[in-house]
């Protein structure tokens, strides 16, 4: 592996010699937009034209009609009077995951435990070769009872296949009897570390576990080849391009999947940008950290972090908590990595020089991260590392602060704050709102903001977390003046984290969203001014043109 990744760098870096010493004969002009972009100090600007050079992939200017007559002897596309936006970048999310999903049984926002059974029979019944039936996307919080399902119903409807249902957030699962049967899970299975299986009154499983107990079922299913995974990561990049979004921050990678990502990379088949986490939890980590970096001058490829897990999730009780749930006293959540291993693997990735991204999303998740970053690095290691806490959901307030004088990057998502707005008052009363989801109070205090959508647990959409930063609202517009509304973020706020901010987040903002002159010609034609549309309505924009590395990506098809 470590002779490939090295091979690997040596082409990249004779590609990037080559195509920087190449001027191209004919650069591109594109006007007649209305273009956005950012400075290098972040700030807002705005342009008519943008020249980039198609072979190198880079932005050679932007500006009004003075670019015109600078580029007169460029190839001119009209940009139709479209507007124009830096590629935008999700900082969160799982590609193969996502590819996965889309070949899944789809139970997102399905309203009963009922409804979600018969989507899973009529998705079973047009899979009759599949040895399991396998779907994800249900959500308690969606029921009338907002209680967990059983496996009874699932019976029901199919007994003759194990099926396994995975929870919106990834952190429950939930099995019929013949799943259950597979994994050997019975009464008298224990729960295992950072994990729980969901018992009855009589303490026979339900069919739901959470978190690492999961793991007890996943382990049956038949494994996927490396051609289904690539096939996926296809229908994933697609899917992605066609958004809008031309980098992505993968959040877990194992070896299988770092090392698919390296041979299209090496035969220059990636259609976006790639920024992976490799996993804490792959057995192979400890050979990837020794080999060191990988810092591909094209910004293709670039692995250099490392996604470790602390808890689980508040949706299904297993976000760790300082406090009970308000609504399961005696439940403070689970942590999906114990405090001494959890030192010890943010120890040795930040040892071996790669950036340490924390999963926390429970308050007690985020002080522990925050203090192992506190007393394992000191202060020019951590502004050096840029090391990340994933989600930062729920912190106590006098933690806020702690990101900051850290320098702990919060890498978040909107939209999450919006489907949960139902869900965590109760979980955790009114008292701890005051550190939930709350973008306004890392902005005004100076952190960067990592922005991203934690897809396939949300919609990739990132116009849809652009909305939620505005609005705090869903889309029915609700709730009346946005939930917890004094944590809103200005549009330009939004772009930032999506752009130029979640790109610092990868030691990228100086070639990654800005659309200065000397980055890479990423961007996007858009149906809408995003800055003259009422904010209601931001969810709504579609990508018309995706562009990566100044080379068409997705174009929208005549309705």
């Amino acid at each position: 592996m470590k002779q490939r990744a090295t091979l690997l760098l040596a082409s990249l870096v004779t590609i990037s010699l080559l195509t920087s010493a190449v001027t191209s004969a004919d650069p591109v002009l594109l006007h007649n937009i209305k273009g956005y972009g950012f400075t290098p100090d972040r700030e807002l600007v705005s342009f008519s034209s943008l020249a980039f050079d198609d072979a190198s992939g880079k932005v050679l200017a932007r500006g009004d009609e003075a670019v015109l007559k600078q580029f007169s002897h460029a190839r001119k596309l009209d940009g139709q009077g479209k507007t124009l936006l830096p590629g935008l970048i999700d900082g969160h999310g799982h590609v193969l995951g996502l590819g996965e999903y889309l070949n899944q049984a789809d139970l997102r926002g399905i309203t009963s435990e009922q409804a979600t059974v018969a989507e899973v029979a009529r998705f079973a019944a047009t899979q009759p070769q599949a040895s399991w039936v396998i779907g994800r996307g249900w959500n308690q919080v969606l029921w009338d009872d907002k209680r967990f399902p059983d496996k009874s119903l699932l019976d029901e409807a199919i007994s003759e296949r194990p099926v396994w249902l995975v929870r919106i957030d990834a952190h429950a699962g939930w099995a019929n009897s013949k799943a259950l049967a597979a994994a050997g899970i019975s009464k008298d299975t224990l729960d295992p570390p950072g994990g729980e299986i969901i018992r009855d009154a009589n303490g026979n499983p339900t069919g739901v576990l959470i978190d690492n107990a999961m793991q007890l079922v996943q382990r049956q299913i038949p494994a996927p080849t490396s051609d289904d995974k690539t096939a996926a990561l296809q229908l994933a990049f697609d899917h992605l391009l066609a958004l809008g979004i031309t980098s992505v921050h993968d959040a877990g990678v194992d070896s299988e999947l770092a090392d698919i990502y390296l041979q299209l990379a090496e035969t220059n088949q990636l259609p976006l940008r790639l920024y992976p986490m490799l996993s804490a939890k792959d057995p192979e980590l400890g050979r990837w950290l020794e080999q060191g970096i990988i810092d591909d001058p094209q910004d293709w490829l670039d692995i250099r972090s490392v996604k470790i897990y602390g808890d689980g999730a508040l949706g299904s009780r297993g976000a760790a908590l300082l406090a009970d749930y308000s609504d399961q006293p005696g439940q403070t959540g689970l942590l999906v990595t114990q405090p001494d291993a959890l030192t010890q693997i943010m120890q040795l990735t930040m040892n071996a020089g790669f950036q340490a991204n924390v999963h926390a999303i429970g308050d007690r998740a985020n002080r522990l991260a925050l203090d192992r970053f506190e007393q394992l690095a000191t202060a020019e290691q951590r502004l050096a590392g840029r090391h990340r806490i994933e989600h930062a959901q729920i912190v106590a307030p006098a933690d806020i602060p702690r990101f900051k004088t850290l320098n702990v990057l919060p890498s978040m998502q909107a939209v999450h704050a919006t489907s949960d707005k139902n869900m965590a008052g109760d979980r955790l009363g009114v008292a701890r709102l005051r550190g939930a989801y709350a973008w306004r109070s890392f902005i005004d205090q100076g952190s960067i903001i990592v922005g991203g959508s934690d897809f396939p647990v949300e919609l990739a959409n990132p116009f849809h977390g652009l909305h939620a930063s505005v609005t705090r609202q869903d889309q029915q517009n609700q709730p009346a003046g946005g939930w917890l509304p004094e944590q809103r973020l200005t549009l330009t706020e939004a772009l930032r984290s999506f752009t130029v901010d979640a790109a610092y987040g990868a030691f990228q903002e100086d070639t990654l969203g800005t659309l200065a002159p000397g980055s890479w010609a990423d961007f996007i034609l858009v149906d809408q001014d995003i800055f003259a549309i009422a904010p209601s309505e931001l969810w709504r924009v579609l990508p018309k043109e995706t562009w990566v590395h100044g080379q068409l990506r997705y174009q929208q098809t005549a309705d």
